[in-house]
């Protein structure tokens, strides 16, 4: 078993609030966090998946605490920062992640309903939070923000009017909020991960895209696959490693920028 070591650590005395972290990317984030010597505080609407993969993180010596609570509610948000300040004190990271990708459908037929749950739970969620926790960064004139954002961000694809609509406005939020907390010692940046195929998220996604397109669920990833320069898909792990520099005084030089973790999709 890999014990975690003081040396060489990029987030040593960090506290770090992770949302969306049971599974996936925030859960390879949180992970990877806690290696580097973070306090890291998970929270998703799933309690088994959060208290598994805290502990796999306490199995490994890390400082780990979570919160089963739902970002898409203003209250929920309250809670989870509050609970974070409480286990690990002020908060230094925020790394919002939580999300789902909503219908597949087109414009015309995109339910209303839907679309107020899917900005809720990405765009305002990422607000919210974003809210809660500048004024203690303010206050300690140090702390990151990190928006996970995505692909379809900056890429057209059809049937996901939601999703696209609300990564694209965290990038809105990303860079404003930027402009702002510069001077008072904050950063604030975006990650756009390509397709990372291991994902439930995307699994079901590329599910879904086949039955619409007629085809099987291994010709549509394939079929998108050789839209990417690698000609792969990305790994939740590559994704946590452009989250820990992005994180870390090794990018003290960056502040609202949108990072392409794609394989080499899109050029902007």
């Amino acid at each position: 078993m890999l014990l975690l070591s003081s040396v060489a650590m990029m987030l040593p005395g960090q506290s770090a609030l992770i949302t969306g972290s049971g599974r996936g990317i925030g859960r390879a984030i949180a992970g990877l966090f806690a290696k580097e010597g973070a306090a890291v505080f998970l929270a998703a609407r799933t309690r088994d998946e959060l208290a598994a993969t805290a502990t796999e993180i306490s199995k490994m010596g890390g400082q780990v605490a979570f919160d089963s609570q739902f970002v898409s509610k203003e209250e929920d948000c309250r809670r989870i920062v509050k609970a974070s300040r409480e286990k690990f004190g002020p908060i230094s990271i925020l790394v919002n992640n939580a999300g789902h990708y909503g219908p597949v459908a087109p414009v015309e037929e995109y339910p209303l309903p839907e679309f107020d749950s899917v900005i809720a739970v990405h765009l305002r969620a990422t607000f919210v939070l974003t809210q809660l926790v500048l004024p203690e960064m303010y206050a300690q004139e140090r702390g990151v923000i990190l928006n996970i954002s995505s692909l379809s961000a900056k890429s057209a694809f059809a049937w996901g009017s939601g999703y696209a609509a609300a990564k694209a406005g965290m990038l809105g939020l990303t860079r404003v909020t930027a402009a702002e907390a510069a001077r008072k010692g904050v950063r604030v940046n975006a990650i756009c991960p390509g397709p990372v195929t291991e994902t439930v998220m995307s699994k079901e996604l590329g599910a879904n895209l086949a039955q619409k397109t007629g085809v099987s669920s291994e010709e549509q990833l394939a079929g998108f696959l050789q839209t990417i320069l690698q000609g792969r898909g990305q790994t939740t792990e590559e994704v946590a490693r452009a989250a820990l520099f992005l994180c870390s005084d090794a990018s003290s030089a960056m502040t609202g920028q949108s990072i392409n973790v794609d394989g080499g999709a899109a050029y902007f």
